[in-house]
């Protein structure tokens, strides 16, 4: 009951925070805007803007873990402030940062979601999706392109997952068992599920045949189904 009541909180007064910061961003006062952004940081996570720009990604998710539990809402709600000063960044005309921002916060979302955070907060996945059409994808680490892959998966979005699979091939960024174990979860789901994700069942099979040869063959792993 007090984890539902604190959301219920933070996210009233987040919805709140983010109405004056965009009306702060049709004036153009974009200092003020992001002044808004680092006092909300400061009153509900005890962080800031400049320290979080510092941190990697993952330090970040650690700051949000509670023992062995990440505090997926709550790193959601942050990550959310954090894209709004990347878009206030871009609008400022400061390009790289905010582009380098908006990566981040893909990260970060992606980790709320893969802990369980509630998708109905900020309509977690409609943010997701936008920052993957911001984001240069080729360019994500390999950190966020297995949070990528997992977090497709999740969502039964199988043809992006392979393509994720296959970025991480290419870079030489994951084993074999992976995309073995991923093929043959797949073989195990309905054919309407896998049609729904993208990904017909002759193409599973497809896919874990060809796996299987590229390892048992000893084929350098290189990209070349997407």
């Amino acid at each position: 009951m007090y984890r539902k009541d604190y959301l219920l909180r933070l996210v009233e007064e987040m919805t709140q925070m983010l109405s004056k910061v965009f009306g702060l961003k049709q004036q153009k006062k974009h200092t003020e805007a992001l002044w808004e952004i680092d006092e909300m940081l400061s009153r509900q996570f005890r962080l800031n803007s400049k320290l979080l720009h510092s941190l990697s990604p993952e330090d970040i998710v650690q700051l949000f873990r509670n023992g062995e539990i990440v505090e997926a809402d709550k790193l959601q709600s942050a990550a959310r402030l954090l894209e709004e000063e990347a878009d206030i960044l871009v609008d400022m005309d400061k390009q790289e940062e905010g582009n380098t921002l908006f990566v981040k916060v893909l990260h970060l979302y992606l980790s709320a979601s893969i802990h369980g955070g509630d998708p109905r907060l900020y309509d977690l996945p409609h943010r997701i999706n936008d920052l993957l059409k911001r984001v240069r994808i080729q360019e994500l680490s390999d950190a966020t392109e297995h949070l990528l892959f997992t977090y497709a998966v999740q969502e039964g979005k199988f043809a992006s997952a392979e393509d994720s699979l296959y970025r991480l091939l290419g870079r030489e960024a994951l084993d074999y068992e992976i995309g073995k174990l991923f093929y043959e979860r797949l073989l195990a789901l309905q054919p309407e599920v896998l049609e729904r994700g993208g990904l017909p069942l002759i193409e599973v099979e497809e896919g874990l045949k060809e796996w299987n040869e590229r390892f048992s063959h000893g084929i350098d792993p290189k990209i070349t189904r997407c």
